[in-house]
């Protein structure tokens, strides 16, 4: 018989600190939805997302209302 052990409770199982649900998302039209969940669920950009999908995703993401939990990866600042 398992035991109870170092169980997390059930509404807070799954959550990020932040108080989000994580969604992987890996094209534009995922994001999409998220668009009534916004309050939710906070998308995370895959791995294997490149550099120019990623600008694209972050801006959509801002029109949107949807956080992002990496939106600093892998994009770069134009420095002057």
């Amino acid at each position: 018989m398992p035991k109870i052990g170092y169980g997390t409770a059930a509404k807070a199982r799954g959550l990020l600190p932040n108080g989000f649900k994580k969604f992987t998302v890996s094209n534009v039209s995922e994001l999409e939805l998220l668009l009534m969940h916004n309050r939710i669920y906070a998308a995370e950009i895959a791995h294997n997302v490149s550099a120019r999908k990623r600008v694209a995703i972050t801006e959509r993401a801002q029109q949107l209302n949807v956080k992002i939990t990496n939106a600093g990866a892998r994009i770069r600042t134009a420095e002057d």
